[in-house]
């Protein structure tokens, strides 16, 4: 039997469920070999904004629903900026707590087709908003972080923060690098945040080699006010990163 025909045996003994995820996968997730990392920008608050971070690269542009978040904004503002963003630039709509169906409601109401899940979600929660959105599941690096831990949510991509005992994501402080990089063996799509700016996210990039950055308040003049030469400079820092990478394993081949 040649090799076409065993590929056909084998789909055929999948069901069309298996096909139907990875293809809404496909659409979303880029895998680090053939792409470059991606850049999400987050607690935007404002079309402004938005429409410079698009312009400048940004793949994904977080808006936050979190009430007691200095950069929260309301589902009606936040669809005008989902309704101007190109098509390289995905909304993801940031949660804390909640339930699914609140969580659905809102994304739904601002026209978000991703959301960023902070709190004490269980994988059942994950597992029923995977089938509308993508699902990003927020993991912090406090002591107790096991990076095992994110293969219960197998339905989520990954975001991995720093730890803090009030602030959920916007600290400025950065997680612990090395236990992101062990994370990446349990993960199929691994977003490293916390602390990162033009500075520190070369470094972060050669420690960790995530599939995305994500970035908040380096590139911010006030909470929810970005700074657009910040942001310039943070995404010329990545792609200057990458192509370090990329000229270190070439001399290694």
């Amino acid at each position: 039997m040649g090799s076409a025909s065993i590929l056909l045996a084998l789909a055929g003994m999948l069901p069309a469920s298996y096909f139907a995820i990875r293809l809404f996968r496909f659409r979303f997730v880029s895998f680090p070999e053939m792409t470059p990392t991606q850049i999400k920008i987050c607690g935007v608050t404002n079309v402004n904004d938005a429409r410079m971070c698009a312009e400048l690269g940004a793949q994904m542009i977080g808006l936050n629903f979190y009430p007691q978040s200095p950069r929260y904004i309301e589902p009606e503002v936040a669809r005008q900026i989902v309704e101007m963003l190109p098509s390289h630039a995905n909304a993801v709509g940031v949660f804390v707590n909640g339930n699914a169906y609140e969580i659905r409601n809102t994304a739904n109401a601002a026209g978000v087709r991703c959301v960023q899940l902070h709190g004490d979600f269980s994988p059942d929660v994950g597992r029923e908003l995977a089938r509308e959105f993508r699902v990003i599941q927020v993991f912090s690096t406090h002591p107790q972080f096991r990076p095992e831990d994110v293969a219960l949510f197998p339905d989520c991509d990954v975001l991995l923060d720093a730890h803090h005992p009030d602030l959920r994501g916007g600290t400025g402080q950065t997680c612990d690098w090395s236990a992101a990089r062990e994370t990446l063996r349990f993960s199929q799509f691994l977003i490293l945040s916390g602390g990162l700016n033009a500075e520190n996210v070369a470094g972060a990039i050669k420690a960790v080699t995530p599939h995305a950055v994500d970035v908040c308040s380096g590139v911010e003049s006030a909470p929810g006010v970005k700074n657009h030469d910040a942001i310039k400079d943070f995404i010329a820092a990545v792609r200057t990163a990458e192509r370090s990478l990329a000229a270190t394993s070439a001399s290694q081949l």
